[in-house]
């Protein structure tokens, strides 16, 4: 992997990015703000990722979702108390408080829409050929 920098995916990441801060500061509770919210968050990472590496479709996005589910089943367990952040309004809006499995599918539902975007703009490329 090495540092790359594509303009489109950065612009994408930065559109998203406030989108996502509107969300947060705007919308206080309900679908969108939860639900929608996660279903955003992993295409904001994956676009960060493909902007500024040179990292394939599929490994970007298996990366970022490996990111969302850690950062979700850590949830699970007190680790922002163990670094004294409980009380830390960013962090609790970064890594969240509460595991909700809701959110692995938002996650998931996400990954597989950057996959089908990628797919049908021609940048995803089928790297296992089947030779008859």
């Amino acid at each position: 992997m090495k540092l790359q920098f594509n303009k489109k995916y950065l612009v994408l990441a930065h559109t998203l990015f406030l989108i996502e801060l509107a969300i947060a500061f705007i919308i206080k509770t309900g679908f969108i703000r939860y639900t929608f919210g996660d279903y955003l968050v992993v295409i904001l990472l994956y676009a960060i990722f493909r902007g500024c590496t040179n990292m394939s479709v599929r490994a970007s996005a298996l990366v970022v979702l490996f990111i969302a589910y850690g950062i979700e089943l850590l949830q699970l367990t007190p680790f922002l108390a163990y670094f004294n952040l409980q009380d830390s309004t960013a962090a609790n809006l970064i890594f969240g408080s509460t595991f909700q499995f809701g959110d692995l599918v938002a996650y998931t539902l996400g990954i597989i829409t950057v996959l089908i975007i990628e797919y049908y703009n021609g940048n995803y490329k089928n790297t296992h050929t089947i030779k008859v």
